[in-house]
């Protein structure tokens, strides 16, 4: 049978994603085993918003390999699609849409906003999930779900009512941290912290009693105006005979006392630091300690309050700020101003420098749920975290040190928060307006405005996108997940709490496993992002090099950091083409043939070759099915590699070569032949979790390809490579012995074409090989093998002995178990002319290690240069010194 000479990724991507989905194999019900094993995973739900970047594209990449290896293996497998509604991020894509028409969302009003929002999502909303389908990801369409989906809702608004009556959920005045911008709180995990070059302003409060004045070291001068305290350590010395005494608060008229907390630290600015409760949250727990007043002095839109004063009121929180230094400096109490650099906190989204406010929201406690999880953590260690260092230290702490969560958030698309207000203002919570009503005993209600934290319903979703709260089917089977596979960036924002909901609501962790990725980075070692603009598209890497490609080189990532490289892709893809050609040659060469595992038995009397095939096929199975259990991507990516590319077609197709391509039929030849097409059928079969599209493409052309080679939990489905069994690698076909020996057969031939090549021996030339060996086993092996020998070193004669003699020119190499060959090289090269060759190549190698030198030597170089670049000059240094001593090894052999 005959194939296309070159592999077309595109034309198998389009073909076969399509199959698979109709036929229904992404679905668990695809499996007919009512006692298989089950094996679940969800997608972590992407932004509805987003585009696929490459987090996503190694993430998928990783699900996929595990969930089509799991599939192979009889698993009643669910990988659960979906999206995340992204409140904040889709709330702005629509008001950007809004302002285009000259419209804001209060043009529209809160439910004709939400339709707009809704009407965007089924329009614009969701190309991911169709981006999903060109990388090949198995998951079952049929169950996508979408957080905002009537029935996620319901689960939303069941466990805020239940958390609620336990007391658990409660409205409250606290601090919080405040967008001005997005006009809503944030959690504290979503700021960050950016470094940055400020001042730090050092302002003079005059004691009542005209005894001097307390200096105050601070980076928001305009905050001053809602001070109402001056805070010293009250081991402090210098401070101690001050506390109790009243200071005069400038610019507002204002009495302040000095009072002592062990929160102070003597060593920052003065040592006395001005308290400003309403607007920075250490602050605000000092004034809790203190039962100081909360002056808030800067509104929702960072614009100073009447509480600031006349002078202020209406100002931009820096235009206060100047103006403040100004009168200080005016009254003489501005005593200095340093440069000073801290970190300030802002937005992640929108970058807007955050604003800390006391505001009225909605918070959960969170002492039970984190006592729950750390217990879980530290009793059963569970979940896993792989790698478990630094992980798992990194879950723990930061659970230890869990905070309140402020749950609300001021938005309209959301999931608006299950509460209702009484003419009153009595709070009535519950899972619906109608119930609501019943509670309430009147139909005047208002229902709160606000909505919950995005990471509320994520929090929900290993089991609320299984049906929870009813006790349906797909929740018995699969719950808990299997596995989670997830950046180190969320572990906090998600994992922590999908790990507490999970053991509160269900009464066990959402997932075993928690795999944890590596990062690409760009090519200079920089996290991608929007802002850098240095982002890798994958669909632009899936059309340059196809989506096979890609995925092997995003499994190889496994745990690790890497610097993001289209060489490597590169050299995938030439993996897949080297795939295709060896496919191609099995069926050029298949007449009379077909698959049959039964020629895989194999016996001491079989071929070197063939038992040497078999053994490695089972061991490399073997090696694959404990690398995908500990989750070792990038090893189980090798193994793959360098079975198929080294063993199969670098040398099994070559050594059985003369026999496949006999002209004559033969019972030998027909036997040599199935046996090829099914050493490859396995193979693909290996390679099919990471390379779907070109293993399928080929598995399909395959003679005696049926339904039959299916995993017997899929009998009955249309034959497809995805279903068939993932070979098993068994013990008995592992032959060590056979491995070795054909081990000493491979060096011996590799080592004759080196010395071919470097002795510049023309290809045609056939050489005479002598061959010494102290051991009797080995010389065996090679006497057993010669014909092989000659034919894949081409050599006219072949001379074993147990001590190597040979003429003196004559290229030597040493051989594995301490022997030895040479080729003889009289006549088959011009000497002189072969000695001036490599010298000349010698002066050129040695004249560029001198210029490296050089280049190592000059200081501005070494400071200035990436420590990757000096690398690899040292790397070529290192390089040509070997090489040139093999010249000079070679000069010798000349004579």
């Amino acid at each position: 049978m005959e194939i296309p000479k070159t592999y077309d990724p595109k034309q198998a991507e389009q073909n076969h994603y399509e199959r698979w989905e109709r036929e229904g194999f992404f679905a668990p019900e695809i499996n007919r085993d009512p006692l298989a094993p089950v094996f679940s995973i969800v997608v972590p739900p992407p932004n509805v918003t987003g585009a696929l970047h490459m987090g996503h594209a190694l993430q998928h990449t990783m699900m996929d390999v595990l969930t089509r290896y799991k599939r192979m293996c009889g698993y009643r497998t669910l990988w659960l699609p979906g999206m995340d509604h992204a409140g904040i991020s889709t709330q702005m894509v629509v008001k950007r849409e809004l302002k285009k028409e000259g419209l804001s969302r209060h043009d529209l009003g809160r439910e004709k906003f939400v339709e707009r929002v809704w009407k965007w999502k089924q329009e614009s909303g969701g190309q991911i999930t169709k981006q999903m389908r060109r990388e090949g990801a198995s998951v079952d369409w049929s169950r996508e779900k979408f957080t905002m989906d009537a029935d996620l809702t319901r689960a939303v608004r069941e466990v805020f009512v239940r958390l609620y009556d336990e007391g658990m959920i409660y409205r409250g005045n606290r601090i919080v941290n405040w967008c001005p911008n997005d006009q809503t709180v944030l959690s504290d995990l979503e700021v960050e912290k950016v470094a940055q070059n400020g001042k730090l302003y050092y302002l003079r409060y005059p004691l009542k009693s005209g005894k001097g004045h307390v200096t105050v070291a601070t980076t928001r001068p305009e905050t001053m105006l809602g001070d109402t305290a001056v805070a010293v350590n009250p081991e402090d010395g210098r401070y101690r005979e001050l506390v109790g005494e009243t200071l005069l608060l400038p610019l507002t008229g204002r009495e302040i006392p000095v009072i002592a907390d062990e929160f102070v630290e003597p060593e920052f600015g003065t040592g006395a630091v001005k308290v400003t409760p309403a607007h920075d949250a250490n602050d605000y727990d000092m004034g809790q300690r203190h039962s100081l007043p909360k002056l808030i002095v800067i509104d929702g839109q960072a614009k100073m309050t009447e509480a600031a004063g006349e002078e202020f009121v209406g100002l931009d929180r820096y235009k206060a700020r100047t103006k403040v230094v100004e009168k200080f400096e005016e009254l003489g109490l501005l005593e200095k101003v340093d440069d000073y650099e801290f970190a300030i906190s802002k937005c992640e989204r929108c970058k807007t420098v955050i604003e800390p406010l006391i505001s009225t929201q909605w918070f959960m406690r969170m002492d039970q749920l984190r006592d729950r999880a750390l217990q879980s953590l530290q009793q059963d260690k569970s979940p896993q975290f792989v790698p478990e260092v630094p992980y798992e230290k990194v879950y723990a702490n930061w659970l230890e040190n869990l905070r309140d969560w402020t749950i609300s958030r001021q938005l309209w698309w959301g999931h608006q928060i299950p509460a209702w207000y009484k003419p009153d203002g009595t709070v009535v919570v519950a899972r619906s307006e109608e119930e609501a009503r019943e509670k309430a005993g009147t139909a005047e209600l208002t229902q709160d405005p606000d909505v919950l934290d995005t990471w509320f319903s994520s929090a929900l979703w290993p089991f609320s996108t299984l049906g929870w709260p009813e006790e349906t089917k797909d929740l018995a089977t699969f719950y808990p997940t299997s596995v989670l596979v997830t950046a180190r960036d969320i572990i906090f924002l998600w994992v922590s709490r999908m790990v507490m909901m999970g053991l509160k609501f269900m009464d066990a962790e959402p997932f075993a496993d928690v795999f944890v990725t590596g990062t690409i980075l760009d090519a200079h070692g920089q996290r991608m992002s929007k802002t850098k603009m240095n982002g890798v598209d994958p669909l632009e890497v899936f059309d340059k090099y196809g989506v096979d490609a890609t995925r092997l080189k995003l499994a190889s990532v496994g745990s690790t950091d890497i610097r993001w490289s289209e060489k490597q892709v590169e050299s995938y893809r030439n993996f897949a083409n080297k795939i295709w050609n060896a496919a191609r040659f099995c069926l050029l060469n298949s007449e009379g043939a077909t698959i049959n595992p039964a020629t895989l038995t194999v016996g001491p009397n079989s071929a070197l070759q063939d038992r040497w095939i078999v053994s490695r096929l089972n061991k490399t199975a073997r090696e694959m099915r404990k690398a995908l259990a500990g989750y070792e991507f990038h090893e189980a990516v090798q193994t793959l590699y360098h079975f198929f590319w080294d063993d199969f077609c670098d040398w099994y197709i070559e050594l059985t070569k003369s026999e496949i391509s006999a002209e004559e039929a033969s019972a030998g030849r027909t036997e040599a032949r199935t046996r090829l097409l099914t050493v490859l059928e396995q193979s693909l079969r290996l390679l099919h979790p990471f390379m779907p599209y070109i293993t399928e493409e080929l598995w399909q052309t395959l003679p005696g390809v049926s339904s039959a080679l299916l995993h017997r939990a899929y009998a009955g489905a249309a034959p497809s490579i995805m279903l068939a069994a993932y070979p098993e690698g068994q013990s008995e076909l592992i032959d060590e012995n056979a491995e070795w020996e054909m081990q000493a057969v491979i060096d011996l031939i590799t080592r004759v074409r080196n010395i071919r090549s470097e002795m510049n021996i023309k290809p045609g030339e056939r050489v005479t090989l002598l061959i010494g060996s102290p051991d009797e086993k080995l010389r065996a092996v090679f006497n057993a093998n010669t014909a092989q020998i000659s034919r894949l070193a081409r050599a006219a004669e072949v001379s074993i002995n147990e001590k190597l003699e040979a003429p003196r020119a004559s290229a030597r190499a040493v051989l594995i178990g301490g022997a030895e060959v040479a080729v003889p090289l009289e006549g088959l090269i011009d000497f002189e002319q072969e000695r001036q060759r490599l010298g000349k190549e010698k002066e050129k190698l040695s004249a560029e290690s001198a210029k490296l030198e050089a280049q190592l030597a000059n200081p501005q170089f070494a400071e200035r240069a990436p420590a990757e670049k000096v690398e690899e000059v040292r790397a070529r240094i290192a390089d040509i010194a070997q090489r040139n001593a093999q010249l000079d090894q070679n000069i010798a052999n000349l004579g």
